[in-house]
């Protein structure tokens, strides 16, 4: 697994909790904030699945 999708899969989480606490608050920067982390951890958990399969379609077959 590439660290990327790891990386992106904790920027997920931490936006959304962000997102949630801001929707709490009634802070709408910090929701923003989130949501802006959130979709920054999707683009980046995507970035590692598109390496992990590159790998994987030009690595041996066992």
């Amino acid at each position: 697994m590439d660290k990327d999708r790891i990386a992106g899969a904790a920027h997920q989480v931490k936006g959304a909790v962000k997102e949630a606490a801001g929707k709490v608050m009634g802070d709408a920067k910090t929701e923003a904030a989130g949501a802006a982390e959130k979709a920054a951890g999707k683009v980046q958990n995507a970035v590692g699945g598109a390496k992990d399969a590159a790998r994987d379609a030009t690595s041996p077959k066992r």
